[in-house]
C-alpha cells in the first residue's frame, strides 16, 4: 500500500484517539459583583476546547478546580442538525461545568485537560422527556424542582364516551419535590393518585387548570390575553448531567387580527429554581412588528380547598413578578417570573393571572425566567426568602460572569 494511502486508512483512527495528557485549557471566571452565585454554570465553547486540546474528545477530559478536585462537566450540542465531517466532535457547542461563587469570591480559575482513561459518567441533576403514556405530557426537573405541560393528547376529544380526560391549556405544572434526586419517571410510575398525595418524596398540588401556571405565555392586547392550546411538537436537544435543553411548538392561534405561533426553548440548569426560556413568535407577513407578550403566575389555589393566602409582588426586583401562597397544609409555595433588559414594559392581570408583559419582535427570542420553590423542600422558609432569591437571581443577570480562556502547557 503506498504511503498516502496508507495514511488517508488510518486518519479515522488518529483522529479519535484521546488527546495527549497534559495539554489544557486554563478558564478564569471572573464574578464582578463579587455576590454570591451558587451553582454558577460556566460555558466555554468547544472551539477553544479543541484549539487547545488536539483530539479532544468529550470522553477523554478532566475539569479541574483551583483545589485540584475534579468537576462534573457536560459537552453540548445545542446545534443537532449541524453536521460534523470529521466525526470526532467538530460540530459540538459548549462545554458546561459549575461552580459555587462564596460572597466576596470576585475570581476563579479552572483547568481543562485531555486524558488518556476514559472520564466518569457523572450522576444526572436534570432530565427532560415526552411522556405519551400520560396523553403526551412532556416533563421536566432538576434537583430542585419538576415541572410538565399538556400535549396533544389531553386536547384530543372524548371519542365515544370513555371517560378519557380531556385538557386544553398551555399552562406550565409544578411539581414540588422534598429529594434532589430525579423524580418524573418514579411518579409517572406510581400514576396520578400517588403523585397527588405526599409519600415523601413530594407532590403534585399546582392547579394550573386554563391559567399560565408557573411562567406560560400569551399575546396581550392591553384588556385580555390570548393563548395557544397543547403544545404540538417536541425536541430534545441535551439531557444532562447538568444541563437539559428541549423544545415545545404550540400551533397558530388568534389574538384580535394578529395570527402567532411559538417555539420555546426550555435551559434547565441544575441547582437553579428557576429555568430559562427563549420564546420565537411568528406571525405571518404583514401582520404585527412588535408583539406585547404576557408571561403569567396563576392565581388559581395551587391547593385545593385550603383557604391559602396569596401574596403577590410586582416588584421583587426589577423586570421581576413573585408569588408567594400560604397553605393549611402542604406548606407554602412561590413562583416567579423575571424578564431581564429592556424588554420588560410592565404588569398587568386577568382574571386567572398576574403577567409580566414583555416586548417580543417576531423571529427573534424573547428570554425570560421562571420556576417554583417550595417550603417543605427546606430552602424557602418565608415570602421574604423566596423573594430575596428573586432578587439576587434579577441581580445575577445585571451583572454575568465574564470567562477568558487561555492555553497552557
Amino acid at each position: 500500500m503506498k504511503t498516502s494511502a496508507l495514511l488517508a486508512a488510518l486518519a479515522p483512527l488518529l483522529l479519535a484517539s484521546p488527546a495527549p495528557a497534559g495539554t489544557g485549557l486554563a478558564v478564569t471566571v471572573s464574578n464582578p459583583s463579587g455576590m454570591a452565585r451558587p451553582a454558577e454554570t460556566i460555558e466555554v465553547p468547544w472551539s477553544r476546547v479543541a484549539q487547545a486540546v488536539p483530539g479532544a474528545l468529550m470522553h477523554h477530559l478532566v475539569v479541574v478546580d483551583q483545589a485540584g478536585a475534579s468537576l462534573p462537566y457536560q459537552v453540548i450540542n445545542v446545534a443537532p442538525e449541524a453536521k460534523d465531517p470529521t466525526g470526532v466532535g467538530v460540530a459540538y457547542g459548549d462545554l458546561v461545568f459549575q461552580h459555587d461563587f462564596a460572597p466576596g469570591e470576585r475570581s476563579a480559575t479552572f483547568t481543562i485537560r485531555g486524558i488518556e482513561e476514559l472520564s466518569p459518567v457523572f450522576p444526572a441533576r436534570v432530565f427532560a422527556r415526552f411522556v405519551p403514556e400520560r396523553y403526551d405530557d412532556f416533563a421536566w426537573e432538576n434537583d430542585k424542582v419538576a415541572h410538565r405541560t399538556y400535549g396533544p393528547a389531553l386536547a384530543a376529544p372524548d371519542v365515544g364516551g370513555t371517560g378519557k380526560e380531556v385538557n386544553t391549556s398551555s399552562g406550565i405544572d409544578v411539581w414540588c419535590k422534598r429529594v434532589n434526586y430525579l423524580i418524573v419517571d418514579r411518579w409517572y410510575n406510581k400514576g396520578h393518585d400517588h403523585y397527588h398525595r405526599d409519600e415523601g418524596e413530594g407532590m403534585d398540588m399546582y392547579n394550573v387548570g386554563a391559567s399560565r401556571g408557573c411562567g406560560g405565555t400569551g399575546i396581550w392586547d392591553g384588556r385580555s390575553l390570548a393563548v395557544s392550546g397543547n403544545f404540538q411538537g417536541w425536541k430534545v436537544i441535551a439531557n444532562g448531567p447538568i444541563r437539559a435543553v428541549f423544545e415545545l411548538t404550540y400551533a397558530e392561534w388568534t389574538s384580535g387580527s394578529v395570527r402567532v405561533s411559538e417555539t420555546k426553548r426550555y435551559t434547565v440548569d441544575a441547582g437553579h429554581n428557576l429555568d430559562q426560556v427563549d420564546s420565537t413568535f411568528a406571525v405571518p407577513a404583514g401582520d404585527a412588528a412588535i408583539l406585547t407578550v404576557g408571561i403569567g403566575l396563576g392565581k388559581i389555589s395551587p391547593d385545593r380547598g385550603q383557604d391559602p393566602k396569596f401574596f403577590y409582588s410586582a416588584d421583587a426586583a426589577p423586570g421581576a413578578i413573585s408569588l408567594w401562597v400560604e397553605h393549611k397544609t402542604h406548606g407554602s409555595l412561590g413562583t416567579a417570573v423575571i424578564v431581564p433588559g429592556d424588554s420588560f414594559i410592565g404588569t398587568a392581570e386577568d382574571r386567572l393571572n398576574y403577567l409580566a408583559l414583555a416586548r417580543a419582535t417576531p423571529g427573534r427570542p424573547l428570554r425570560f425566567y421562571a420556576g417554583a420553590g417550595w417550603s417543605k423542600a427546606g430552602e424557602f422558609k418565608t415570602r421574604e426568602a423566596w423573594e430575596g432569591y428573586v432578587a439576587a437571581w434579577a441581580a445575577r443577570l445585571r451583572s454575568p460572569v465574564e470567562v477568558a480562556c487561555a492555553p497552557v502547557p
